[in-house]
């Protein structure tokens, strides 16, 4: 999917609003993927993400984060982190299709259907431009921003 346009997805989003791909033409557009609201390590990434949101803006770019918790978990988890993005609620596991980020995983020994740790960073024009799978958090958004800043 590298260097190809992103099909345009709408998807149910934190505060209740919808958020649709094709309106955010124009800027550079970072989606990460996550397991659940709530937990360490997306917590820490979603931390991370928040911390650095004013320097992705000063890039003129947008972030987004995405899992398959409901809207409700979502508003939850935002305003205990004070997330300046907006999550989406990928329930019926759509997008997560268009990126393949559905994995099994161990999970306390235990194999279990799960989003693996991703996030994907689209030009202006709706092209993605790069891919990080298996993600470790820490550094992981630093790391974005470089790359964002030099597209």
């Amino acid at each position: 999917m590298l260097n190809k346009t992103v099909p345009d997805f709408e998807l149910p989003a934190s505060g209740g609003q919808t958020f649709q791909l094709s309106a955010h033409q124009g800027k550079p557009l970072v989606l990460y993927f996550y397991p659940k609201d709530s937990t360490p390590g997306c917590t820490t990434e979603a931390q991370q993400f928040r911390d650095l949101h004013p320097q992705f803006q000063g890039a003129g770019c947008e972030v987004v984060g995405i899992s398959r918790d409901s809207v409700k978990s979502h508003d939850n988890f935002s305003a205990k982190q004070c997330l300046p993005f907006p999550l989406l609620s990928d329930g019926e596991e759509t997008v997560c299709n268009i990126f393949g980020v559905i994995k099994m995983k161990n999970m306390y020994g235990k194999q279990v259907r799960g989003i693996e740790r991703s996030t994907f960073v689209l030009d202006g024009q709706g092209v993605l431009r790069r891919e990080w799978r298996g993600v470790k958090v820490p550094g992981h958004a630093q790391e974005v921003l470089e790359f964002v800043k030099s597209i």
